[in-house]
């Protein structure tokens, strides 16, 4: 604020005048423009009230909304795409190469949308991209709906990669209106991973309900409008969207992949992948039955509850150190379904060992997409978060095909252990990765 004028004391009114009326030397105080960064908390509030904060700042909800009705679908596609192809063409197995044919092109797809965003903007590259996904989506339901030759429905679930990456969209929002306050873009990165978490928790069940009672293509029909509207909703907030980086002539942006330690933290979320790939279908074996899925869904409402809390506590000082101790505690964690497996075979244990193994998740994803932040420059935020998920997807792919690998030659209990040295693998290479660059600020 700029300094108040010194304001002179008035001479007082000859006898019989009236006193001269001074005029206003203070200035109107500047309207302050919607991208300003919010106030960071008054000191004396308690943490409790962390997440009342963060949604303080004007356009937070309303994008928010957008934010939860554009990810519920993200849930919902595969297994909506499964059920759908299995029950039309009795294949499994095809169903399962399309949708891992889908991944592949994401994989692909995803970090160059994410590119394009920065950019160019969220509403003016994000729109158009989910149009191109939403008809990739509405063509693979018509394809099985009216029996095309196969080639047709990988064609079509390749065409949904185009779907931009709403929760680091989000993220950046964040990032962006609460650059001048730390702890709440903590929070806020705590409350992202929550509602990834939440998500993860409704969209199966909901697409598996919709696709009993409806007709097969219903997941993937009603995912398709919640992913537009959602999209529609959440880019029409423009207030809050980042601004643009000015882009000087001649003058190319490197990508994220080359910022130092950006590779090896990849490499952490890549191991990190393998942890849920696995343990998700090691438990479908283990369990075998209509309360797999309940069960599944117990490791990610731990997450949940943890990421909740997480959000309320004090960020860390040392980032890289924090990340150590959250997956030092996950493969600690992750051993307990091994233990309720092998000794107990008792499946409510192994619930409530999925409950306590899932409290590490969230601490860990949310440090590390803290870190990804700090890694990446601000003009690429979107495409460094977006290779933080590409890498993770990569992850629980393969975590998956060797779970499914491990589990038919030594048996679900023992595959419990593959999760396990996953935890280990992605600690191991944190630790490599910190010492190697432990000088960057």
């Amino acid at each position: 604020m700029p300094p108040h004028p010194t304001k002179t004391k008035p001479k007082p009114a000859a006898p019989g005048k009236p006193a001269p009326v001074e005029p206003a030397t203070t200035p109107a105080p500047p309207i302050e423009p919607a991208t300003t960064p919010a106030a960071p908390p008054e000191p004396g509030r308690r943490p409790g009230n962390a997440y009342l904060r963060l949604f303080a700042a004007p356009g937070t909800r309303a994008f928010t909304a957008g934010n939860l009705i554009a990810r519920v679908p993200m849930g919902m596609f595969t297994v909506s795409a499964v059920i759908m192809i299995a029950g039309s063409r009795g294949s499994y197995a095809l169903a399962g190469a399309v949708t891992a044919t889908g991944l592949a092109a994401t994989a692909v797809v995803a970090p160059f949308t994410a590119r394009l965003i920065d950019r160019y903007g969220q509403a003016r590259v994000a729109v158009p991209a989910t149009v191109l996904a939403v008809l990739g989506s509405l063509a693979l339901l018509l394809c099985v709906r009216h029996d095309a030759p196969d080639w047709t429905l990988f064609a079509a679930y390749a065409a949904t990669a185009t779907t931009p990456n709403i929760g680091g969209m989000s993220r950046a929002r964040w990032a962006h209106l609460y650059r001048a306050d730390p702890r709440a873009v903590h929070t806020a990165n705590a409350f992202e991973q929550a509602v990834d978490e939440l998500c993860f928790m409704t969209g199966p069940v909901l697409a598996a309900f919709l696709c009993a009672a409806l007709f097969p293509e219903a997941g993937t029909l009603v995912g398709a409008v919640l992913l537009l509207a959602g999209m529609l909703l959440f880019t029409a907030q423009r207030a809050t969207e980042p601004p643009v980086a000015p882009r000087v002539a001649g003058q190319r942006s490197r990508s994220p992949l080359r910022t130092p330690g950006m590779p090896a933290l990849l490499a952490v979320f890549l191991a990190t992948g393998a942890i849920f790939g696995s343990m998700e279908i090691v438990t479908l074996a283990y369990v075998d039955g209509p309360q797999a899925g309940p069960v599944m869904a117990l490791q990610a409402f731990g997450s949940f509850l943890a990421g909740l809390v997480y959000g309320s506590v004090r960020p860390a000082r040392d980032v890289r150190r924090r990340l150590l101790v959250c997956l030092a505690a996950m493969t600690v964690l992750m051993s307990l379904p091994l233990l309720a497996a092998s000794y107990s075979g008792s499946l409510l244990a192994l619930a409530g060992a999925l409950l306590l193994a899932g409290m590490a998740t969230a601490p860990t994803m949310v440090t590390g997409m803290s870190l990804v932040q700090r890694l990446t420059p601000a003009a690429q935020l979107n495409e460094g978060m977006t290779l933080a998920v590409t890498a993770l997807l990569g992850g629980i792919s393969a975590g998956a095909a060797a779970g499914g690998w491990l589990v038919e030659r030594a048996g679900a209990d023992t595959a419990y252990g593959l999760p396990v040295a996953a935890g280990a693998a992605a600690l191991a290479l944190a630790a490599v990765g910190v010492r190697v660059r432990r000088a960057l600020p």
